[in-house]
């Protein structure tokens, strides 16, 4: 038997690979495949030689899958990239149609009761975590229902890891209330929350919107009811 192939024998019997085998002697695959046709391996060769070939085909899983993800993500960016463009400068009609669905999924609306009573005097008010959400309805508020700033008011709930100030100067910007009417309120985590959800769920706290206005409440009501009864 020559040299190499008694080399490549060997190499082959403890569980070398054709590749494996290839790198270290220089002989191509088919020599080999030609050589050891035949050739009836060890178990513990076949074993290896096994083991070889799920890790390759794992390690293929997981370069396809790394390589699907990177192209999911991608494709990902360029989708909302090409739907924020669909968003082009919001006219007061927007304003006016997103405010009212607004108030119609967050809004307070159920009549406040005393004694049995329902009170004639309803407050707007709106609460919610997104910052985004709540300078929209701000917008609504400001630019279509009128209201005047010295009316707006705002209520920050806060929680136990959080800070204070930082919410409060959050809030601030990026409501364009005044620190005069913005004040906050601090929340305990309550039994049923406790260790079911993360700490981080609402890194701004929440805030609600608040003007004391019985008229414009029944004004976005009858917006809401007018919706609710269009044919769409």
């Amino acid at each position: 038997m020559r040299s190499d192939k008694f080399r490549a024998y060997k190499l082959r019997v403890s569980g070398k690979s054709y590749s494996e085998i290839k790198g270290l002697l220089d002989i191509p695959k088919s020599t080999l495949s030609t050589w050891f046709a035949d050739l009836e391996l060890p178990e513990k060769a076949k074993e290896r030689l096994a083991q070889r070939a799920y890790q390759k085909s794992i390690a293929a899983i997981l370069k396809h899958n790394h390589a699907q993800t990177h192209i999911a993500q991608q494709n990902t960016r360029n989708t909302r990239k090409a739907a924020r463009a669909d968003i082009q400068q919001l006219a007061e009609r927007d304003i006016f149609m997103l405010g009212v669905s607004l108030y119609w999924a967050e809004g307070y609306k159920r009549p406040k009761i005393k004694n049995g009573r329902v009170q004639t005097h309803h407050p707007v008010s709106l609460s919610n975590s997104d910052p985004g959400l709540v300078k929209i309805f701000l917008r609504f508020l400001r630019e279509v229902c009128d209201v005047p700033e010295e009316k707006i008011n705002g209520e920050i709930r806060i929680y136990e890891h959080q800070n204070e100030a930082y919410l409060l100067n959050f809030w601030n910007k990026t409501t364009d209330i005044p620190f005069g009417r913005l004040r906050t309120i601090k929340n305990g985590i309550s039994i049923s929350s406790q260790r079911k959800r993360p700490y981080n769920i609402l890194p701004y706290g929440t805030i609600q919107i608040r003007v004391n206005s019985t008229q414009l409440y029944h004004k976005i009501m009858g917006w809401i009811e007018g919706l609710n009864n269009s044919e769409f």
